[in-house]
């Protein structure tokens, strides 16, 4: 039902009227079936963010420098060579989150804050972040969804104002990890997977939802949506949104965007691959001091 408008009217000395003036028309009302979901690394975020997450943690001594640079070496060549086959994410899975075996689940929330702040905060790219405000001034919820462990998808949705996120879950005992995963990493297919349990749960109709991403792995949720965006694609992703309509939106600068030095999002395995030794190293040293 429209609401009664004000309308306020003064003349001036040359007899021209001026001031504001509201209609009658009501505001279109919110969907509450609309959804949006956003990819986090490279999408939302300048490189991923288990990688800053680990540089959080070499900055706080709990590995070297030089497991970091390895790490980065290794994901550069995994992007490149495009190896993410039913081999690699069965490596991944293995060792996704053995880095966190044992730790107390509010110390890696806590990190995570932190971490946010220090380094992932000025990576934002403030375009995707306001497409993710567009959605919520309509009044629809938004949703990170990423293969990161669900803590820091939850840490950097709270900090973006964001409804919540999806992620890789980690096997919880006693308040303290145990460096297993529950179910997959969020990857692939499973991302569209969980998308579509959690319209279920939310009455969200996922015609009426949207989706972005800028990796190619995500075409099962990207066509799970009604509508799919490419937000700084790869160049298989670029091929196929044009091939479907679908709309491209790229914030990277320079002549030709390219990622480089920076882990892709299937990267959550080789991440805590490279860092797991750093970290049970450090372990040792605190054991022995």
């Amino acid at each position: 039902m429209a609401r009664s408008r004000k309308v306020t009217v003064s003349t001036d000395t040359h007899g021209h009227t001026s001031g504001w003036a509201e209609t009658d028309a009501a505001p279109p009302a919110p969907d509450p079936t609309a959804a949006a979901f956003f990819d986090v690394d490279n999408t939302m975020m300048q490189g991923a963010s288990i990688y800053w997450f680990a540089r959080g943690l070499a900055a706080r001594n709990y590995f070297t420098t030089g497991d970091l640079l390895r790490f980065a070496w290794q994901q550069l060549r995994f992007r490149v060579l495009a190896t993410e086959h039913a081999g690699d994410m069965s490596q991944a899975k293995e060792t996704a989150l053995a880095f966190i075996e044992g730790w107390r689940v509010d110390d890696v929330e806590r990190l995570a804050e932190e971490i946010f702040d220090e380094l992932m905060a000025p990576r934002i790219w403030a375009g995707t972040r306001r497409l993710a405000q567009g959605h919520l001034d309509a009044d629809e919820r938004v949703w990170l969804v990423s293969a990161a462990p669900v803590e820091i998808g939850r840490i950097i949705a709270a900090r973006l104002g964001l409804s919540g996120a999806i992620g890789t879950v980690a096997e919880v005992a006693d308040g303290a990890y145990t460096g297993r995963l529950v179910g997959d990493l969020m990857h692939g297919p499973a991302k569209a997977e969980a998308v579509t349990q959690l319209a279920a749960v939310e009455g969200l109709d996922l015609s009426r939802c949207t989706a972005y991403s800028d990796s190619s792995n995500d075409l099962p949720m990207l066509s799970t949506v009604g509508r799919g965006v490419a937000v700084n694609p790869d160049s298989v992703l670029l091929r196929e949104a044009r091939q479907r309509g679908w709309e491209v939106r790229d914030f990277r600068t320079g002549r030709r965007a390219v990622k480089i030095a920076v882990p892709s999002t299937a990267a959550a395995g080789l991440v805590a691959g490279a860092v797991t030794a750093g970290l049970a190293l450090h372990r040792r040293r605190h054991r022995g001091s």
